[in-house]
């Protein structure tokens, strides 16, 4: 008799990779982009951004892509 085949439903092939959450600088562009499950959102110029100054500078700094 075979045994049975157990599957796991909760491998994900992508675990290995980042996948991009969130709002990151894009230094090539100049702007602030918005990712949604590694899928790109909307992009925004820093200057149309509604963040503060020190939130951007911040997010420049350490969200630079």
């Amino acid at each position: 008799m075979r045994e049975p085949v157990q599957l796991d439903l909760f491998d994900d092939q992508t675990a290995d990779q980042l996948v991009l959450n969130g709002m990151y600088y894009e230094r090539s562009s100049n702007k602030f982009i918005s990712f949604v499950c590694g899928r790109r959102h909307f992009e925004i110029t820093p200057v149309r951004c509604l963040g503060d100054k020190d939130w951007k500078e911040k997010t420049m700094r350490e969200r630079a892509i």
